[in-house]
C-alpha cells in the first residue's frame, strides 16, 4: 500500500495540480533592446500606435496558452510614451481579456486598473535621431484583480489615459521590428489589422503577464490518479476485514 501511495505522489498526481512562484509569465516581445534605444523601422512613419482612452482609440494583441497550463493572472504591464513627458505621466488603464475572435469573443476578465511606475525603459527614436529624448517609454504597471485562464487563445485590449499636458498616450511597436498582427480600433467600434501608412508592414505591441502558472494534469493522469486511489481504497478494505 505504502508503494502504490509513493508512486502516486511521485507522479504527482494526489495534488492535481503543480504551482510556481509568481512571476512574469508571459512576455509578448522586447520593448528596447540593451542600449534602450527602439528605432522605427527603415521607411516607416510610425513610433507609436494611439491607445488614448479620451479618443475612443484602443490596441489588441492576441497570446495563447499551451494545453495542460491554466494562468493566474495577478497584474498587466503596459509601455508607453507621451510626447516631451519627462515624469510618469500615464493614470489608468482600461483593459479586457477576450477568448475567441477579438471583436465577437467573449469577455472573461475586464477593468479600469490604476497604472503605477515600474520605471523608463527607454526611448523612442528615428533612425536620423538616436539621441532625441522626446519619447521616454515607461512600463506602467496595472494590478489587476487576479483571474484565470485555461487554454486557449485570447485577445488583450487595452485604452491608457494619460496626463492631458502631452500627446497620446502612445504605444511603441516591439523593438525588434517584428511584423504581427496586433489590433486597433480609432474609435469606430471595431478592431482591425494595424499597419504603416508608408510601408503598409504590420506591428507587434509589448505588454507583459504577471501571475502564477499552473499544471492541469493530463486526463490520463486524472485516469491514473482514480485508479490508484481505488486500488488504495480496495487495500484498505481488505485490510479491515482481514
Amino acid at each position: 500500500m505504502r508503494n502504490l501511495y509513493s508512486f502516486v505522489m511521485a507522479a504527482g498526481l494526489l495534488s492535481g495540480a503543480v504551482s510556481a512562484h509568481a512571476a512574469t509569465i508571459y512576455s509578448n516581445g522586447p520593448v528596447v533592446p540593451a542600449g534602450g534605444i527602439s528605432v522605427i523601422d527603415p521607411g516607416s512613419t510610425t513610433f507609436g500606435l494611439g491607445a488614448n482612452l479620451g479618443a475612443g482609440v484602443r490596441l489588441a494583441e492576441d497570446f495563447t496558452i499551451t494545453a495542460g497550463q491554466s494562468w493566474t493572472i495577478e497584474s498587466i504591464n503596459f509601455f508607453s510614451y507621451q510626447t516631451n513627458a519627462t515624469a510618469f505621466p500615464l493614470i489608468s488603464a482600461t483593459w479586457s481579456v477576450v477568448s475567441g475572435d477579438v471583436n465577437t469573443g467573449t469577455v472573461v476578465a475586464s477593468g479600469t486598473t490604476a497604472l503605477t511606475s515600474d520605471g523608463q525603459v527607454g526611448f523612442r527614436v528615428s533612425a536620423t535621431a538616436q539621441t532625441d529624448t522626446a519619447r521616454r517609454i515607461w512600463s506602467a504597471n496595472a494590478n489587476v484583480t487576479d483571474f484565470t485562464l485555461g487554454s486557449g487563445t485570447y485577445w488583450l485590449r487595452w485604452s491608457l489615459s494619460g496626463s492631458t499636458s502631452f500627446t497620446g498616450p502612445w504605444v511603441p511597436p516591439t523593438s525588434d521590428g517584428a511584423t504581427g498582427n496586433a489590433m486597433q480600433d480609432n474609435n469606430t467600434g471595431t478592431f482591425t489589422l494595424a499597419t504603416d501608412t508608408s510601408t503598409g508592414v504590420s506591428f507587434t505591441l509589448p505588454f507583459v503577464l504577471n501571475g502564477v502558472v499552473t499544471a492541469v494534469p493530463e486526463p490520463t493522469q486524472v485516469s491514473l490518479l482514480l485508479a490508484g486511489l481505488g486500488l488504495l481504497a480496495l487495500a484498505r478494505r481488505r485490510q479491515t476485514r482481514g
